[in-house]
């Protein structure tokens, strides 16, 4: 099984969602493209990394005989790891300014690492693509672009990195632009910012850089502080999958019960009119619990507990939402999963237990219906399986109806993980579509 590693310092873990605001960011770039220096930068000039960390770094550099500090070197553990053995699916790297927090998941992009990108980049809201000013758009650059649109992130900023080698040239940096504007136009991508820049000196990172006066924006950490993230949550859709039963059995809250989980959607106030699938009968929200006491409202990504009005038979699995908006309920989905590992068989008549939200129940491979080429996003019809990093739609029958959307509606609704029953091995993960 794969191991996940987090390497972040303790210091700098985030607290909990609602007391600063909070960017997921995933980053994707070829190698050498500078994506460690880039990182290294931000922990730099975030202050997120520890003197003693910083004086190891300085002193490698100089053994090195390397004229600067090399800041790529901060993530030099995570090479080590590789080289023992070790399979990472994705690091996660913690920092903070006054005005947010941020996680960064650092995905590798190269294509045998595709479940590693869609690991990383399936909770993130903002995607870092970043290119080598010297060689342009790659394939792997329209890879990249390709998975941040198909897992629709919200928000894509395009590194054009490099450009001290370059002698920060306007000319080359706008026909990148133009190069991978044109692509881009044939994705989905709701917002696209391109920024010229060099990790390694610093250039347009943290403050705008005076050796690029024609370029008329911001600083990749402004423009990461600034950008709107909070609408990107579905604040429309209630949706409210019950984690666990919360029951008291002594102390003064024995007569206590309380329905635990994380918003997935809209917004739960005390006094709402709700609903309760799959049974069907309506009651009040009497109180929403949060880790500190009493809630006025809750929304996305809160976890708290829930309380109602009628004691009705309630349990994990459930979906509370509004009498007037309900989630689709269906056996027969239509999805496109991603195969994440070598065990297992994913092809038509194979079995799963799929995971959705907090609802399990065991689903069918119905049909494969095609493979979609990621360096070109073209469909392949006619395959009979899906190797592993290979992705493709696919029509699934589950034992028992799921209440859930499409992924462009609500990404935490419209996404599941297909799990190997006798290994336990997570063998893809998928998103739905519309039914046709």
């Amino acid at each position: 099984m794969s191991t996940t590693i987090d390497t972040a310092p303790d210091h700098n873990v985030p607290p909990a969602p609602g007391s600063v605001e909070m960017l997921r960011i995933a980053t994707a770039g070829s190698v050498d493209d500078g994506k460690s220096t880039l990182i290294g930068r931000l922990l730099h000039d975030a202050k997120a990394i520890f003197e003693d960390q910083l004086a190891a770094v300085e002193d490698t550099s100089r053994r090195r005989g390397n004229t600067h500090t090399d800041l790529s070197l901060l993530t030099d553990g995570l090479r080590a790891e590789r080289e023992q053995g070790i399979t990472i699916d994705v690091a996660y790297r913690y920092f903070a300014t006054p005005r947010r927090k941020f996680i960064i998941a650092d995905t590798p992009g190269h294509i045998q690492y595709t479940r590693n990108m869609v690991t990383g980049a399936s909770t993130a809201d903002l995607a870092m693509v970043l290119v080598d000013a010297r060689k342009g758009i790659l394939e792997q650059s329209r890879r990249h672009a390709f998975l941040a649109a198909l897992l629709r992130i919200p928000h894509l900023v395009l590194c054009v990195n490099k450009m001290d080698l370059v002698d920060y040239d306007q000319g080359v940096f706008e026909a990148i632009r133009a190069d991978f504007a044109d692509f881009a136009a044939r994705l989905d991508i709701p917002d696209l910012t391109f920024l010229p820049m060099s990790a390694l000196r610093g250039d347009n990172v943290v403050t705008r850089s005076p050796n690029m006066p024609w370029y008329e924006g911001t600083s990749l950490l402004h423009h990461l502080e600034e950008v709107h993230a909070a609408s990107d949550h579905n604040l429309v859709d209630t949706r409210f999958p019950v984690q666990y039963v919360l029951r008291p059995r002594e102390g003064e809250h024995r007569d206590y019960r309380g329905y635990a989980g994380t918003v997935a959607g809209g917004v739960l106030r005390p006094g709402d009119e709700v609903v309760v699938l799959p049974s069907g009968f309506t009651t009040h929200i009497a109180a929403i619990d949060g880790p500190n006491g009493p809630l006025a409202e809750a929304f996305p990504p809160m976890s708290v507990a829930v309380r109602l009005t009628d004691e009705l038979d309630v349990s994990r699995g459930d979906m509370i939402c509004r009498p007037h908006n309900r989630p689709r309920t269906g056996q027969d989905l239509q999805a496109v999963v991603c195969r994440l590992t070598e065990h297992g068989d994913l092809r038509p008549g194979a079995t799963f237990a799929l995971k959705h939200t907090t609802r399990t129940v065991r689903a069918k491979v119905a049909e494969l219906r095609h493979r979609l080429d990621v360096n070109t996003g073209h469909r392949e019809p006619g395959v009979t399986a899906l190797a592993l990093n290979e992705i493709g739609r696919v029509t699934l029958r589950t034992t028992a109806p799921l209440f859930h959307d499409t992924y462009r509606r609500n990404r935490v609704t419209g996404s599941f993980i297909l799990v190997d029953e006798a290994t336990d091995n997570t063998v893809a993960a998928g998103i739905l579509l519309d039914d046709a």
